[in-house]
Parts: structure tokens; C-alpha cells; sequence
């Protein structure tokens, strides 16, 4: 089966060593059809365009993080505006909101970066790839803002209610390793309560590795174990939810051409 990994960090320095043997070869021979690598930041931005033009496979996202925003402005808004041109970028992300950490930017300033986002994702004419930790009513407060934009909820951990009311709109939710964690109450519910052509899977590489490999370095090998766990709810073959999945990543980002 072919897969599509619709959100991989393989700019990050987990990467460092192995980062061309692994995307040159492991991943293709692993059926791995197409990656797309996000930014958190200007910097993080720039090298995703990077892999991407190396390695056809691969698509890359610009965008600011919420956790990387602080000092943000019009000049870095303006460099990832300048990304989003290229063919090969392919949304803007990764960018929302996270209340977890107390040392994040204000609350006030990544809203005011999420909507100078979602503007320019309107603008662009882009999917977002949206962020939302421990900030569901934020999150869809703003986007409910930007009605002409759509694109995914990344590692969507919000109430199904939630999860209806995105899919109404028209975006996709996309589901990570947490899918195949023991406390993974809410998920099934999520996953239940949503069509199959709004579901697309993540690794988050280097980050969130499904059990059996919890506690190791992600990258999107781990992807069966997803799209096993997803199958079982949904009542579908590995094989279709596999088939299902790639078609949707195809729909969400329609700057990727076969």
C-alpha cells in the first residue's frame, strides 16, 4: 500500500544523521508515496522547500509555529507569503494556537499571528495546517474568521462535536501515534463521528511514535500502525483505509500533482 504522510518535521535535527538515507531510500522502499514537511519558523520554512526540491516525493508547508511566533513580523510574514509561491509549497503551516506552555508568546499575540496567517492563506489560496493545543475554543473561534480558508486540524485532539462542526466546513482532521495509545478515549469517538474522506494520517516526525515504538524517534515507517488502529474503528481494511487516506492528503493539498 502507498501512504502519505501529511505531516513530518524531517527539518529537525532528530534527523541529523541518517536524515538522506532515510528519505532517499528507506522511506520509498517502505511504500511511503508522498511526505509534506511543515515550518515552525522562517528558518524551518526555507529547508522544507529544501528537501522538497531534493526529493520529489516530498511537499513542504511554510508557516509560524505558535510556540516559535515571538518577534514575529511584517518581515517574516512577508518571507512566508514569498515561500508560498513555489510550486512545491504546498500550505501554510504550521501555524494555531498553543496554551500549553506558559513560556509560549502571549495568547493575544499568536491570535493575531494565526489570523495574519489564515489571511494569507486566504490570499494564497492555500490549505493551513493549524496547530491547536489546550486552545479548541480559540482555534475554531478564529477559523470560523476565515471562512474561505480551509485545510487540516493536525493531531486533532478536540470533542467530536468539534470535529463535526470542522468537517462541515471543510476540513480535515489528521491523526497521529496517540491514535494507538492505551488512553486514547476520545479518538475512537472523533473517528466514529467523521466521514472517512475527512481523515488523514501524520507522523509528526520526530515526535508522537505509535506503540510499539513509543519513545523513539518517529518517521513515517510508523505509519501502518495508524492506519491499523484507524481501519479497526472505521470497520475497513488496512489496505482501503491506506488507499482512502492517500487520495485524501491529494484533495487537502491540490498544489500536488501526480
Amino acid at each position: 500500500m502507498t501512504l502519505f504522510d501529511t505531516h513530518a518535521h524531517y527539518t529537525d535535527n532528530a534527523f541529523h544523521k541518517d536524515r538522506e538515507e532515510l528519505l532517499g531510500k528507506l522511506l520509498p522502499a517502505a511504500g511511503v508515496g508522498a511526505v509534506v514537511v511543515p515550518g515552525v519558523d522562517v528558518e524551518s520554512s526555507r529547508s522544507a522547500l529544501a528537501l522538497a526540491e531534493e526529493y520529489g516525493y516530498i511537499y513542504a508547508a511554510a508557516g509560524l509555529h505558535p510556540e516559535d511566533c515571538a518577534g514575529a513580523g511584517e518581515a517574516e510574514l512577508e518571507e512566508i507569503r514569498r515561500l508560498c509561491q513555489h510550486p512545491k509549497v504546498v500550505a501554510v503551516g504550521e501555524i494555531g494556537l498553543d496554551y500549553y506552555w506558559a513560556e509560549n508568546p502571549s495568547k493575544e499575540f499568536q491570535r493575531e499571528i494565526f489570523r495574519r496567517q489564515l489571511a494569507l492563506a486566504r490570499e494564497a489560496k492555500l490549505p493551513a495546517i493549524v496547530h491547536d493545543r489546550e486552545a479548541h475554543g480559540g482555534s475554531l473561534s478564529i477559523v470560523r474568521e476565515f471562512p474561505e480558508v480551509t485545510g487540516v486540524f493536525h493531531c486533532f485532539s478536540g470533542s467530536p462535536e468539534m470535529a463535526a462542526e470542522l468537517v462541515r466546513r471543510g476540513w480535515y482532521l489528521g491523526f497521529d501515534g496517540p491514535v494507538t495509545y492505551k488512553n486514547a478515549k476520545r479518538a475512537p469517538e472523533v473517528v466514529a463521528a467523521i466521514p472517512l474522506d475527512r481523515i488523514v494520517i501524520e507522523t509528526d516526525a520526530p515526535y508522537l511514535s505509535p506503540v510499539p515504538h513509543r519513545g523513539k524517534r518517529n518517521d513515517s515507517r510508523n505509519l501502518p500502525y495508524i492506519v491499523e488502529k484507524l481501519a479497526e474503528w472505521k470497520g475497513v481494511t488496512p489496505e482501503n483505509m491506506a488507499e482512502v487516506t492517500f487520495e485524501n492528503g491529494m484533495r487537502l493539498f491540490p498544489k500536488i500533482r501526480p
